[in-house]
Parts: C-alpha cells; sequence; structure tokens
C-alpha cells in the first residue's frame, strides 16, 4: 500500500474523526478540558503500525504543553477506545505533536 493510496486516505480520515471524538467527549483529564483542543491532521503509517496525530490547541504555550502532557498520559485508553470504534488489523500506536501552523 503506497502512503498517499486511497486506502490510506480513508483510514487517516476515519482516525482523525474517531480521535477528535474521544478527545473531545471521552477524555476527562482536567488538562485536557480546559482548552479547546482539536486534532488538525492525521497520518497512519501503511502498515497501521504507528500514528502521528497534529494537535492544535486554543491557549498559550504552557498551556499547549500540559494538553500534550494529558494525551500522552491517557494514550493507552485513547487507543483502547480507538480499536473498539474503528475495525482496523492493528490498532497503532498514537504520538501527539503540537501543530503550530495556526
Amino acid at each position: 500500500m503506497r502512503k498517499n493510496s486511497i486506502k490510506n486516505t480513508r483510514i487517516n480520515a476515519e482516525v482523525q474523526k474517531e480521535l477528535s471524538e474521544i478527545i473531545r467527549s471521552e477524555i476527562k483529564d482536567p488538562r485536557v478540558n480546559g482548552a479547546m483542543t482539536s486534532v488538525v491532521s492525521v497520518e497512519v503509517t501503511p502498515d497501521l503500525k504507528y500514528c502521528k496525530a497534529y494537535i492544535s490547541v486554543l491557549a498559550d504555550e504552557e498551556r499547549a504543553n500540559a494538553v500534550l502532557a494529558g494525551l500522552k498520559s491517557a494514550e493507552g485508553y485513547i487507543r483502547r477506545e480507538l480499536a473498539r470504534r474503528v475495525n482496523l488489523r492493528n490498532t497503532p500506536e498514537i504520538t501527539f505533536k503540537l501543530d503550530q501552523s495556526i
């Protein structure tokens, strides 16, 4: 499977949709809930082992780092919820990165 194949694009979109839903409604960590957080884009590797999720936080840099730390601590729960919601052969290991493009 090539990197930009139609299948990989669909998987990226589905994972992005579910990740944003999980972060918005399921995570109870006050570090994550206090700021406006959105999933800008997701890159899943073709072998479905790893996933980079680019997160945008509408707050100052200190608050954004706290949100990233909260997401990193909830990574196992997010991965389990993603496995339950999206039917993939492998559930990717998620790495959260702060998106400063805005």
